[in-house]
């Protein structure tokens, strides 16, 4: 549904977007995530063909986005994160005014998504909260059934239980056999929509994971004798099986208040383990490790993006792209900074 290659975007000296190479494959929900600024707008604005790329190619459904980018438009509905309405219309004027313009526009769909949502259609949009606004423009974009579905964070500003309710809308939509962009800060809608995920940082698509393998993916913490602990984090040690060594990360916690115990050679010490793949091989072993205190816990989203965004190791099994995924994707160890 979307082929980017080599994909730039510069304005003077700062480049919004460099060398992206992405593939969304149709039918698919597929994630863009990133702190404000790492090029995700520039990226969807590209694609959509309202801005031109300094340098690289776009295709959104086979058609070259510089060569017709309203024939692209035919075949998107976009959701901004900046969405504008016209204020002296009310919310009923507005979902007759866009379904009139789309050519796949449908009025009845938009009225029925305001339902779902339940919205006040009477009111002008002036005097709407930002929340009403929110899902006057959700029922326009979700109405037109078009291949590809762009939203650029869709539940800013609503409540949990509407929230849910746009989330299966989303799922519903690749029921249909729709492709879904979705961005969002918000890390568990991620994960419970999306198929794939990629991360931008810096302009720069820093990496790409597949949800399935992350759902695979679990961290291990607990007590370990200080000796021990020491063996497995050596990398010039064989204190990890061979079986495992592909699928296991072993480091110390980072945290002075984890170590506990005396002083001394005997004393203990928290360690942190990411696995990949079946957790139920893991378990045997550990229990001969004499690991105490032991937790474990789905790895998730949020470490994975804590990792690319603050120039940690990136968890085990979740490291690699596919093929041709991304360019210049790791040519720089990211450092620290605020995420938004």
């Amino acid at each position: 549904m979307v082929v980017c290659q080599g994909l730039c975007k510069r304005y003077g000296a700062f480049d919004a977007l460099r060398a992206c190479d992405l593939t969304v494959t149709a039918g698919e929900v597929f994630g863009l995530l990133g702190p404000n600024g790492a090029g995700k707008t520039t990226l969807i604005r590209l694609m959509l063909g309202y801005i031109h790329p300094t340098a690289g190619t776009c295709r959104v459904a086979g058609i070259d986005v510089v060569d017709d980018s309203v024939a692209v438009r035919r075949n998107v509905s976009y959701l901004p994160g900046d969405a504008r309405l016209p204020r002296h219309m009310r919310g009923k004027g507005v979902l007759e005014f866009f379904a009139a313009m789309h050519p796949d526009g449908d009025l009845q769909r938009s009225l029925d998504v305001a339902q779902r949502l339940d919205l006040n259609l009477r009111t002008h949009v002036a005097f709407m909260s930002t929340g009403m606004r929110q899902k006057l423009a959700l029922a326009v974009v979700l109405g037109p059934r078009t291949p590809l579905l762009v939203l650029d964070e869709p539940t800013a500003n609503l409540d949990p239980t509407v929230r849910a309710e746009v989330l299966q809308m989303v799922r519903e939509a690749r029921a249909d056999g729709r492709t879904v962009m979705l961005s969002s800060h918000v890390l568990s809608e991620i994960e419970e929509t999306c198929g794939e995920v990629a991360f931008l940082r810096r302009g720069v698509l820093a990496h790409r994971l597949t949800m399935s393998e992350l759902f695979q993916q679990h961290r291990i913490t607990g007590d370990l004798d200080r000796p021990v602990a020491d063996r497995l984090v050596d990398p010039n040690s064989d204190a990890i099986p061979m079986q495992f060594a592909d699928r296991l990360v072993c480091s110390l916690a980072d945290d002075a208040a984890g170590v506990s115990g005396a002083s001394g050679s005997n004393s203990s010490t928290t360690v942190r383990l990411d696995t990949s793949g079946d957790l139920a091989s893991f378990l045997g072993w550990l229990d001969d490790l004499g690991i105490r205190r032991m937790r474990v816990e789905p790895l998730g989203l949020r470490a994975v993006y804590d990792a690319v965004h603050f120039g940690q190791t990136i968890p085990v099994g979740v490291s690699t792209a596919p093929q041709g995924a991304m360019h210049a994707a790791g040519t720089s160890r990211p450092s620290e900074e605020t995420v938004s």
